[in-house]
């Protein structure tokens, strides 16, 4: 509507602009640093290197929110220290007047690097023989984690079939519309610091600053206004945030810094590598017996959040299959790239991938249908809740609540027609044109903890209020959260005013990630609204000396429950017999000089923070239906189906929304989105001619179907739905290339597979090669 506020709309008065010297080379010592050039040019008022940083920024690195028992973990100074680990690692900040001065005095900061070995494939960084990404370490593995259910030997004990499948999902990243950004404004005065960041999460942004500073809570104030896309990354907490904190709390003016597009490729957080090699047991009845393997990981040059990507990855193979036995040794390597962090559906879809082309080749090697080997080892409604056995990431075991995988498989595959697609598929060869189709099973653990909290307030002159901890980057939280509070006051959406992403209306919060916020923060407004609303009945039975039971909330007024038909005029009597909010808001706010009713709380307001017992597993199936053209290698997807169940829908036209354009994001990881790096980690894809994006014409129309099967774990029944179109659609595209392509014998163990692979392996297999 025109109407949004992003981080660079907000201008304070006096506000510089900030800039970064970054580093040229993957991996280098650095030797000197003169900015004297950079200082006397006109319009700069600061260059600041490490040595420049506050006390506190030079001890201490960057904060790691989640450790792990096996992480050896390595985080980051705000400005490189002595050595520069990747390709855009901050070195220095040039604050001037304007954006354009600070750029053009960047190449006036004279560094002198010593250029060192650098680690690029983590496959080759995990041998003992590999350069070291960081010079003192022993070993560029920092964690080995091993995730293993039943006995598995004795699952590969004695077994005719064991096929085995090597896997590498390459490296991409989240490329949102708006780069990242932030002001700082101190007040020295107040000795307070004011933070506007685009963020997915304003209140651990504060605590990773709060530690970084020493400031106590009330001195730091973090809003994260309006958000043109997060998809992950936009979760953590960058080193340029306490720099810019550092420049205003110097110069005693807002210091400015939005990212730019160059930066965004080199400098904000990434998703992948991971080289999974796995062997699968099946029995004669193409069930499964056991799944082992193991998974190489490519962590980036730090560890800003542990392991917790490919943990989610190993914990999300089995999805919606009777496993009877699985052990994955998880390898999670160093390198000098910028690091790997959750991207949209955070480790889940390559854990698809590899549990979904390991079907496949069950299927292939059978002579089976797809789709009924994915019947025969279905886990069966009548099994819920079902432990899976393996641990997830928050460190409690995957116990799925509620699903029917079997219906949701059906219900895409009769949509898209597959049961007569071999039909369609012999006539289009017919005509030499080479379609393909493919399934993709996905099953997501949402609703994350630890919590998510909810204020709800009436206030005197009756306006409601919902002041949240999650932060929406588009998934229209403000209408769903006013919903949820709506259906308690009675009212309209619109008399609902819902403030979130910011830590001055809400003392605690976690932020919006990992298909979470409908599950917590939607609970967290339910359960305050429920008790405010029930505190209004309280208040307004005492003043109209009625029973609580007998009232309901409409309209913005407490009044007698409407009477059945029948009841003749007493009905319209006891519609008269009312309170409007304000008034009981007025009443709960208490009379100056006087005692507090019956010794009530005062206000007429509740703060929730709902606490999931564990996650809530949402499921879909998704069902692709391509052409590819043999010369070009072109894919164009004729038909896309998702069906999903996220429980129940509170807005289904905003679940719709989700899924798209997780759809979206999962056709660029099947087909286009590759970021290259040479041997030396020097990135090669870093602007939109290079690293490709799925265009509109790219993205079919999409198909949805919604199964609902409430989950009995929090009180609204529901489950997430972020990232329910990226999980499971990467592998149904990737299968109907293969599909497409089975004249030809070729067979593909890798995602993305852009139109220059497909012709790469065209080309192998009519040489009779792999490679």
């Amino acid at each position: 509507m025109g109407r949004g506020r992003f981080v660079d709309d907000i201008v304070l008065p006096g506000m510089y602009a900030a800039a970064f010297v970054r580093s040229p080379l993957a991996h280098a010592r650095i030797k000197s640093i003169d900015a004297s050039a950079a200082l006397a040019r006109p319009g700069v008022h600061a260059v600041l290197t490490y040595q420049d940083l506050p006390a506190t920024l030079r001890e201490r690195r960057m904060p790691l929110f989640v450790p792990h028992p096996t992480l050896t973990p390595r985080m980051q100074y705000a400005l490189v220290k002595e050595e520069a680990c990747y390709v855009g690692e901050a070195v220095a900040v040039v604050v001037a007047d304007d954006r354009y001065i600070a750029e053009d005095a960047l190449p006036l900061v004279e560094i002198e690097y010593e250029s060192l070995p650098a680690v690029s494939d983590c496959k080759l960084g995990a041998s003992p023989a590999s350069p070291r990404a960081h010079l003192d370490l022993e070993s560029n593995v920092v964690s080995r984690m091993i995730s293993s259910v039943g006995d598995i030997v004795a699952a590969f004990r004695d077994v005719k079939h064991v096929f085995r499948e090597e896997i590498f999902q390459h490296r991409g990243g989240a490329f949102f519309m708006e780069c990242r950004g932030a002001i700082a404004s101190y007040d020295a005065a107040e000795g307070s610091l004011l933070l506007y960041v685009s963020s997915q999460g304003p209140h651990r942004i504060k605590r990773g600053l709060l530690d970084l500073y020493d400031l106590s809570d009330t001195q730091l104030r973090v809003v994260t206004p309006d958000v043109g896309g997060g998809f992950g990354p936009k979760g953590s907490l960058y080193a340029e945030y306490p720099v810019v904190a550092a420049c205003s709390m110097k110069l005693g003016r807002p210091v400015k810094w939005i990212e730019d597009r160059r930066e965004n490729f080199v400098a904000t957080h990434q998703e992948r590598d991971q080289y999974w090699d796995m062997e699968i047991a099946v029995d004669d009845e193409a069930r499964i017996r056991g799944l082992r393997g193991t998974l190489t990981h490519d962590n980036g040059a730090y560890t800003p959040w542990g392991i917790v990507l490919p943990w989610i990855s190993v914990a999300t193979v089995p999805g919606p299959y009777v496993l009877p036995a699985y052990h994955v040794e998880l390898r999670s390597v160093l390198t000098n790239k910028v690091m790997a962090t959750p991207v949209r559906g955070a480790g889940r879809p390559e854990g698809v991938v590899v549990m979904e082309r390991l079907m496949d080749r069950i299927a292939r090697e059978f002579n089976l249908d797809a789709a009924e080997v994915r019947r025969r080892n279905f886990i069966q409604p009548s099994q819920m809740p079902y432990n899976v056995g393996v641990i997830f990431r928050d460190g409690r075991p995957v116990v799925y609540d509620s699903g029917d995988y079997p219906a949701c498989q059906d219900a895409a595959l009769k949509a898209i027609g597959y049961a007569d697609f071999r039909q369609r598929q012999a006539e289009a060869r017919r005509q030499s044109r080479y379609i393909g189709i493919g399934i993709g099973n996905a099953v997501e653990g949402t609703g994350l903890g630890p919590y998510e909290g909810a204020a709800v307030k009436v206030a005197t002159n009756g306006r409601i209020t919902v002041s949240t901890g999650a932060t929406p980057q588009g998934q229209s939280h403000k209408t769903t959260l006013a919903q949820i509070a709506a259906d308690q006051f009675g009212v309209s959406i619109d008399a609902i005013q819902v403030e979130t992403g910011d830590t001055a209306k809400i003392s605690q919060g976690i932020g919006t990630f990992a298909a979470r916020t409908a599950v917590n923060a939607g609970s967290s407004v339910h359960v305050a609204s429920v008790k405010v609303a029930e505190k209004a009945k309280a208040i307004a039975a005492k003043l109209l000396d009625v029973r609580a039971e007998d009232l309901e909330l409409r309209d913005g007024y407490v009044q007698l429950a409407a009477l059945p038909e029948g009841a003749g005029v007493a009905s319209d009597n006891a519609r008269q017999i009312r309170k409007s909010l304000a008034e009981l808001a007025v009443v709960a706010a208490g009379m100056p000089g006087f005692a507090m009713q019956d010794g009530a709380e005062p206000g007429l307001e509740s703060i929730a923070y709902f606490t999931a017992t564990q996650s809530t597993y949402a499921n879909g199936t998704a069902a692709a239906e391509v052409e590819v053209d043999i010369e070009t290698g072109r894919v164009t997807i004729l038909r896309l189906v998702l069906a999903h169940d996220c429980g129940r829908l509170i807005n289904p036209m905003v679940v719709d929304g989700q899924v798209m354009g997780g759809v979206a994001h999962a056709i660029g990881n099947a087909l286009y989105e590759r970021m290259i790096y040479d041997d030396q980690a020097q990135p090669l894809s870093t602007n939109f001619g290079e690293y490709l994006l799925p265009l509109a014409p790219d993205v079919p129309r999409i198909e949805i179907i919604h199964l609902e099967t409430p989950s009995p774990l929090n009180p609204l029944g529901i489950k997430g739905a972020g990232e329910s179109g990226t999980i499971p659609t990467i592998a149904p595209i990737i299968a109907a290339v293969e599909d497409a392509l089975s004249p030809f014998g070729v067979k593909i163990s890798e995602a993305p597979i852009t139109p220059q692979r497909i012709v790469e392996l065209l080309g192998d297999a009519a040489l009779g090669r792999t490679r």
